[in-house]
């Protein structure tokens, strides 16, 4: 392959071997092998390879491919036996990246929420036949005025002990189920939320699974109203959807009843832990984290080996135009996000060992670490979403108008993941429920309980003055971190505890409180995974190579992240004008340190050139020319003089373009 010889100097200049880091990301060389080899069969595929580019789709053809694309991939999943997750995310990653699946929400919500909430006898009749696409679901939570608030959604499911049936309505305009995925034409089953009536009294939002189509003819069935919401930002491919009801009637059998009950008579048992039916939620936000993560990587991908080719304004008159990644600004813009998206990664791998880890001990009944998980969870899902949307944006401006095009492959992406701030959780919601965790945890750690894990901080003894100096020790970074958050966490508890105590209702004082609330979640969730990374880097197995650079970015990510929060660092004296010099210094240092490895960096996520689908990205370097080559795929070249000529153009030029309508007769 010839390649540009820019990027070709750029991977010679590396100081470490990029398949090792590679092996790092993936968790070894196995899982490096092996995710090529699925990869490498999806990229030969004849079948997946026979549909038109993405970006010349017209909407009915996003979901129509999408659609065709994942039923074939499913099937031939199923015929390679591929059941382990991670696996099953590289087939999907390599046959329909970033286009969105109608069918993800099937496997990723509908099936696990059924078997979290369900009875044995529920989890018999629906899971087996979701699994094998016998049947096709949803979850159906979202409503046109009620998304994060669950407790406020509309839906009432009303029983009716005469019949021993549920009756589902949706009364007012603002109780219609909305934005769900699936809903718009592809799924049969929902799993819905509602809130449960029964004799004549409110027991609040449960899950039930019913039927809204027939399974002969995919038509709606009786009472049921449903379609697509249209045209969105991002997600095209995608049939979100909304959902109405009109007096449907359901058995009985239809609530899901592991934990919550109601008897024939009406009588209603709650669940022991209500909070066990969030459980589905606690681990979608745990693959967001690792989606972000991805979405990230592919963009510091696309715009680092861009910014490697593309040459822009000569520095001395007449001289060279250097590289654009040579500028200090546009390493300033690429080195941090490229951070990000490793300490992302690796905060999406723990993140997702934690819940399978919590959720096993919650299967047993044993519940102590659940709040902990969830306030994690809340928060990591926030941040990463927060950061990965701005940096992808901002990478995006980084690559000049070429990154407007969907030529770049990145307004792509950004679209896909961008609304990861708002699903599963609006950020700021997630921040305050994170927030809302901390100020327990303080409030134990004020009366000198101990904590255990991350949140051991608390009981730190309070320094007045970081020991910080020109070696910016990472423990010293981390410790600025954590008497910060801690301080914020103060701030924020303090003042929500005086409002409270001066007669306020805590609804309101949380209200009150709610931007120092938020500041304090960011904080603790930034320093979490400031101090992940570093425990990651220090890892004794890994290549003292690899170790070092990745102790680079480690160091970077943490000291570009009190540059950008500054002020919360300097406020109480902790840090003064002289660390706050030495952390810039470092930070314009780390800058310079990464550059010869910038490339190499990138390469080491190994995504091919097919998954990122990028003229600017390209492994090769070959930017301009297949910038020519997408270009001269555009529809409106079909034909050298378009019909627009005849009937409109060519008349205005001539004088003789008229229009019958009443502003040109007046």
């Amino acid at each position: 392959m010839a390649v540009n010889p820019d990027i070709q100097k750029e991977r010679q200049s590396a100081t470490f071997d990029t398949e090792k880091l590679t092996e790092v990301v993936y968790g070894g060389k196995k899982m490096v092998r092996r995710r090529r080899y699925l990869q490498n069969i999806i990229f030969e595929d004849k079948y997946l390879n026979s549909f038109p580019p993405w970006w010349n789709r017209t909407r009915v053809q996003q979901y129509d491919t999408a659609i065709k694309k994942n039923v074939y991939l499913n099937k031939l999943m199923q015929d390679l036996n591929i059941t382990e997750f991670t696996e099953q995310a590289f087939i999907s990653e390599a046959g329909s990246g970033h286009e969105g699946n109608p069918l993800g929400v099937h496997r990723t919500m509908f099936i696990p929420t059924i078997e979290k909430l369900g009875t044995r006898e529920q989890v018999a009749k629906y899971v087996e036949p979701a699994k094998q696409y016998k049947i096709i679901g949803t979850y159906a939570q979202t409503e046109m005025g009620h998304g994060t608030f669950i407790r406020g959604l509309e839906t009432t499911a009303t029983y009716d002990a005469k019949t021993e049936e549920f009756v589902i309505n949706s009364p007012t305009v603002s109780s219609i189920k909305y934005w769900p995925a699936a809903l718009g034409n592809t799924c049969n089953h929902v799993v819905l939320m509602a809130q449960l009536y029964s004799k004549g009294k409110c027991h609040g939002i449960q899950a039930f699974i019913l039927q809204i189509r027939s399974l002969k003819d995919n038509r709606l069935l009786p009472g049921v109203s449903a379609g697509d919401i249209g045209n969105k930002l991002g997600f095209n491919a995608q049939d979100n959807g909304y959902l109405k009801f009109d007096n449907v009637r359901i058995p009985r059998e239809s609530l899901l009843s592991r934990y919550a009950k109601v008897e024939r008579d009406g009588t209603y048992t709650a669940p022991e832990t209500p909070r066990l039916a969030y459980g589905t939620m606690v681990f979608v936000r745990a693959l967001i984290v690792g989606q972000c993560a991805k979405s990230l990587a592919q963009a510091c991908v696309i715009t680092t080996r861009y910014s490697a080719v593309r040459r822009q304004t000569e520095i001395r008159p007449g001289g060279e135009e250097p590289q654009v990644i040579d500028y200090q600004t546009q390493q300033e813009k690429i080195f941090p996000l490229l951070a990000a998206a490793y300490a992302f990664i690796f905060s999406g791998n723990m993140m997702l060992k934690e819940y399978i880890r919590i959720n096993a001990d919650m299967e047993k009944g044993i519940l102590d670490e659940m709040a902990a998980l969830h306030g994690l969870a809340a928060g990591l899902k926030a941040f990463s979403a927060e950061v990965t949307s701005n940096g992808i944006d901002k990478l995006r401006r980084a690559c000049g108008g070429h990154g407007y095009s969907h030529a770049s492959g990145i307004p792509k992406i950004w679209t896909y993941i961008t609304p990861a701030c708002t699903y599963e959780g609006e950020n700021t919601v997630m921040y305050l429920q994170c927030a809302r965790y901390l100020v327990k945890q303080y409030a134990q750690a004020a009366r000198g309980q101990k904590l255990v894990g991350f949140m051991s901080y608390l009981n730190n003894p309070v320094k007045q003055r970081s020991a910080l100096n020109d070696a910016l020790k990472m423990s010293d970074l981390i410790e600025a971190y954590e008497h910060t958050a801690a301080r914020l966490i103060k701030v924020a508890a303090s003042r929500l505890q005086a409002l409270v105590k001066g007669g306020m209702p805590i609804e309101e004082a949380r209200n009150k409180c709610g931007v120092p609330l938020v500041t304090a979640a960011k904080a603790h969730t930034q320093a979490y995974v400031v101090k992940l990374f570093s425990g990651v880097v220090n890892r004794p197995d890994f290549d003292h190579s690899v170790a070092r650079v990745l102790e680079a970015l480690c160091k970077l990510f943490a000291v570009y992240g009190i540059n950008e929060r500054l002020g919360e660092f300097i406020q109480d004296g902790f840090l003064d004008g002289q660390q706050a010099d030495m952390i810039l210094n470092k930070t314009l240092s780390l800058l310079a340190e990464i550059r010869p490895n910038a490339v190499a960096l990138v390469d080491a996520f190994d995504y091919s050139d097919k998954i990122l689908q990028s003229c600017i990205g390209r492994y090769d370097g070959k930017v301009y020319e297949a910038l020519y080559e997408y270009a001269k795929t555009s529809p409106l070249n079909k034909e050298e003089v378009h019909d627009t000529y005849t009937t409109t153009l060519k008349p205005l030029m001539e004088g003789k373009l008229k229009f019958d309508s009443p502003a040109a007769r007046l």
